[in-house]
């Protein structure tokens, strides 16, 4: 969803002028990023019959921080780790969401993505401009411990959806069992004990016919 012409959501009824200045250019941001909650994203919720949105997702990950961080191979700080699973998806106001598996739609992501940063973190006043663009450049890097646990939720969260629908976007046409296991593999980089229980997920859902045949299929 292209927004580059649109005005900001506080434009349609501005903040009154006797709040501070500063305080202003913060809750506009807050109003702006409201627009998170109208992405959708490809993978159906657990609960209803629906997609779910960006807001929810990016929710859902700082939950799953909080819950599975003992699971983590290096000693990560929680706090830092929410901050970037919160922060990561906001460009998606401006680019929408890019399908996992749409490799002709990702070629271009990370130039849409990195205009859409400086865009929308922007808005905000200086010093939190470049601390939030710190964080998001932190979470696309992925040098840092923090940055590969919320990289790995980012990836487990559609795989356990997935898995509550029976495929879900592993059904993707052309997308394999194998495919879905060289996105998911990241999840690794981070946990070795979630990969291998993600890893159990992807082939016991090959295994029911919820993805198409891979030949990565463990025997053991």
């Amino acid at each position: 969803m292209d927004r580059e012409n649109a005005r900001l959501l506080a434009d349609a009824n501005p903040f009154p002028e006797t709040i501070d200045a500063r305080l202003r250019q913060q809750l506009s941001f807050l109003i702006e990023v409201d627009r998170l909650k109208t992405v959708l994203r490809q993978s159906p919720l657990a609960a209803v019959d629906r997609r779910e949105n960006d807001a929810e997702h990016s929710w859902h990950l700082a939950l799953m921080v909080v819950v599975l961080a003992e699971h983590a191979d290096e000693k990560i700080d929680v706090g830092h780790t929410i901050e970037l699973v919160l922060v990561h998806d906001l460009v998606e106001i401006h680019t929408g969401d890019t399908p996992l598996y749409d490799t002709e739609m990702g070629a271009d992501q990370a130039e849409r993505e990195t205009a859409a940063a400086e865009k929308l973190f922007g808005l905000l006043p200086d010093d939190q401009a470049t601390r939030l663009r710190a964080l998001w450049d932190e979470f696309e890097a992925r040098q840092t411990p923090e940055a590969r646990f919320a990289k790995a939720m980012d990836r487990l969260e559609p795989m356990l959806l997935n898995w509550m629908a029976r495929g879900g976007t592993w059904r993707t046409p052309g997308v394999t069992a194998d495919d879905v296991r060289a996105r998911k593999a990241v999840i690794g980089d981070a946990s070795a004990s979630l990969w291998a229980a993600g890893r159990e997920l992807i082939d016991e859902g090959e295994r029911r016919g919820w993805a198409r045949p891979g030949h990565g299929l463990s025997t053991a």
